[in-house]
């Protein structure tokens, strides 16, 4: 695998300093509270804080109580989403959750824009990109979208709609332009982790592990008829835990070989990782990219995953682990994992998937950009 650009200095390139100004989401503040994940927070403030520590000035827009390592946060007031009182007002139904969610991102993104006079900023970093596009037709600093979602139908249609000279936009796979891929793309640049939180073992525990959120497209069902059918122990971290899809299909079938542990926080996933035999991933949708496996291969885990997505992107086939079609596949891959060396999963990781290559080329790919509008 080769990286999609190449690395810049340690220190920011040719003494250039950056004034960016980013906003990822008016859910939660930054860092996201204890218990929750939500990866597109997490991506950000890695990039934010590895621009800063490199020289650069960075202005977050974000709600209250954020604490991010960088040089300025702007709240406007702005209290989170997340358990806000606004959702408990009359008249406040739940099919117009989804409206105040954007209407927050806007109020922050206004904030934003506000400020983003002819010359105040040289790159405008922006992650909830729909939410965006209204107001980028009023401005001419070079904003750059990160896309964390599938491109559907609707959502390029959208892109088009807004398309300015000053958009730029990076996928977090290859896999994910393929919908439209006609989009404005300055690169492809892949989701980083902070090594030091996911230590190596070079040895396993006598199970396999299921992570994420409990969902049909996730695969949860199908990581346990693939334990079922090899006779192998399961795993399983995640929520939610209740209805239908829980209740019908997940668990009628937990029993001593096949545990669910709860949704766990973060920082405990290490452990869980690390431990197991290989992280299964069977996904049957075009997933962008998939944070969970660049985490268990850190550990020295193999992922056994489905051939959906960014999945080849990020396993080595037969190295790191295994890409399978069924799950009949997975379950004979998972009764040959010990074919895998485990250092060899540690070192792809450390190849291609840390914080420090992250920034690297969002560094590189901003200061270009910062000298051609």
């Amino acid at each position: 695998m080769k990286p999609h650009m190449q690395k810049s200095s340690e220190h920011n390139r040719a003494g250039t300093q950056l004034r960016i100004a980013t906003m990822v989401a008016s859910e939660y503040s930054v860092p996201q509270p204890e218990g929750i994940i939500y990866a597109p927070i997490v991506v950000a403030q890695q990039i934010m804080e590895g621009l800063v520590a490199r020289g650069h000035d960075v202005t977050l827009f974000a709600p209250e109580n954020s604490k991010a390592k960088v040089n300025r946060i702007v709240s406007g007031g702005f209290r989170a989403l997340h358990g806000h009182p606004v959702f408990q007002l009359a008249g406040t139904r739940e099919k117009e959750y989804e409206k105040i969610f954007q209407l927050g991102d806007q109020y922050l993104l206004a904030k934003l824009f506000a400020e983003a006079k002819p010359g105040v900023f040289d790159i405008l970093h922006i992650h909830p990109v729909d939410r965006a596009l209204p107001f980028s037709p009023f401005i001419t600093t070079p904003m750059v979208f990160t896309l964390h979602d599938p491109i559907y139908a609707w959502r390029a249609w959208a892109f088009r709609l807004f398309q300015q000279p000053n958009h730029f936009y990076v996928s977090i796979s290859d896999a994910q332009r393929r919908p439209a891929a006609d989009l404005p793309y300055a690169a492809t640049v892949y989701n980083g982790i902070d090594t030091t939180l996911f230590p190596f073992s070079d040895s396993a525990e006598d199970y396999f592990a299921f992570i994420g959120r409990l969902l049909p497209r996730k695969g949860t069902r199908e990581a346990i008829h693939a334990a079922q059918k090899s006779g192998m122990r399961l795993q399983i971290a995640g929520g939610p835990s209740e209805g239908p899809y829980w209740e019908k299909d997940l668990a009628p079938h937990l029993n001593e070989r096949i545990q669910y542990l709860g949704q766990l926080p973060y920082t405990k996933l290490a452990d869980i990782y690390r431990r197991a035999k290989a992280l299964l991933v069977p996904i049957s949708w075009e997933e962008p990219f998939g944070l969970t496996m660049i985490e268990a291969m850190a550990c020295g885990t193999p992922v056994i995953a489905f051939r959906r997505g960014s999945v080849p992107e990020i396993i080595v086939d037969g190295v790191t682990g295994f890409i399978v079609d069924t799950v009949e596949e997975m379950a004979e891959a998972m009764k040959k994992i010990d074919q895998i060396d485990r250092k060899k999963c540690r070192e792809h990781v450390e190849k291609h998937f840390t914080v420090e290559t992250m920034v690297n080329n969002y560094e590189k790919l901003f200061v270009d950009l910062a000298g051609k509008i």
